[in-house]
């Protein structure tokens, strides 16, 4: 059985380029979800985990929040190329656990990289991006092209 986040309606609407956005993450998701079961067994027979994100835009900027609780902000990467911003680091084993008798271990561990394509174009030069008690927040303010303009009407 397959959870989906749930997401108001009103995010949906708006642009149609936007639904291809959604159908391209349910494409990725369907490839993702075969090896998911893997990635979050106690075994853990593929290193790795994805932290959850949310993304979100309003007139002036995108707006991402990443979940990434119990790490420290030198062990989180962010970059842009091209429209796609990856996070990617690593979240380490506390050394006090290293010779301790485990008896549960529930927390994921090791390297994870999350790649989202960008529904509009960014000014890289002015990402800003913040990381308090667990919660990577990034704001990437729209290049000007991508801001919608009002266009004036006149009379001929």
């Amino acid at each position: 059985m397959t959870l989906l986040r749930w997401q108001r309606p009103e995010l949906a609407q708006g642009s149609p380029f936007r639904h291809l956005s959604t159908l391209r993450d349910e494409i990725d998701r369907l490839f993702e979800s075969p090896l998911s079961a893997l990635t979050q067994s106690s075994n853990q027979f593929l290193s790795g985990w994805m932290p959850a994100v949310d993304l979100y835009e309003d007139k002036d900027n995108l707006h991402l929040k990443a979940e990434l609780p119990g790490m420290n902000k030198n062990d989180i990467e962010i970059s842009i190329h091209e429209g796609v911003l990856t996070i990617s680091g690593e979240r380490k084993l506390d050394e006090k656990y290293r010779e301790a008798e485990v008896y549960r271990s529930e927390r994921t561990l090791g390297r994870f990289q999350r790649t989202l394509t960008l529904p509009a174009q960014i000014s890289a030069d002015k990402v800003k991006a913040y990381y308090q008690d667990g919660l990577l927040t990034v704001l990437l303010p729209k290049a000007e092209e991508s801001k919608p303009k009002q266009i004036e009407i006149k009379a001929s």
